[in-house]
């Protein structure tokens, strides 16, 4: 009798410690889940602000219009690497897209009408914000992703991980070309 109730006891305590880990997994799961939403919505915010600062742009005829078409072909990649929710192809769409809006902003200094437009200043100053932002949610997403990992790959959290298909996700990360700043020597050559 004793022994079967201490089988009963270690069985019992045995299946909490499983559901613990179960739910600790799940918790992880959705913890990267809510990172990437809440990078998803200042991606959005940024994807509508840049088509009207293409059209402010655009109403100064010289302006360089190659620059605004990379920004445009950056946007679109963008959009499809979050729709898609492909980190790595979203990592060097971005990684473009912020090369295009650097080139806009430093190109924008060679129209000095431009540079003083009120609708370009407030464009521009939220798409900054909009940058920082981004830059301060993809650290958050990265932490949730690597506190995911490693609990993913722990043992013995690693067996229920595989039994219930939980995984290992991708780190957000922009290559050191797409970190560095716009060369400005080379836009006004």
């Amino acid at each position: 009798m004793t022994f079967m109730l201490i089988v009963l006891g270690i069985a019992v305590v045995s299946l909490i410690y499983l559901i613990s880990l179960y739910n600790n997994l799940v918790s992880l799961k959705n913890g990267v889940a809510q990172a990437w939403a809440n990078i998803d919505v200042l991606l959005k915010q940024r994807h509508d602000e840049l088509p009207k600062l293409v059209e402010v742009c655009k109403q100064y005829k010289q302006f360089e219009q190659e620059t605004l078409q990379r920004v445009i072909a950056a946007r679109s990649q963008v959009q499809a690497a979050r729709e898609g929710h492909d980190v790595a192809a979203l990592g060097k769409a971005e990684g473009a897209l912020r090369a295009g809006v650097g080139s806009i902003f430093a190109v924008a200094e060679a129209y000095p009408e431009l540079k003083t437009n009120e609708q370009f200043m407030q464009l521009q100053k939220r798409i900054s914000s909009l940058e920082s932002g981004i830059a301060d949610r993809r650290e958050l997403y990265n932490d949730a992703v690597n506190i995911n990992n490693v609990g993913v790959e722990q043992f013995p959290a690693v067996i229920i991980a595989g039994m219930f298909n939980f995984t290992t996700k991708q780190l957000l990360e922009f290559s050191a070309a797409e970190k560095a700043d716009v060369d400005m020597k080379s836009l006004f050559s």
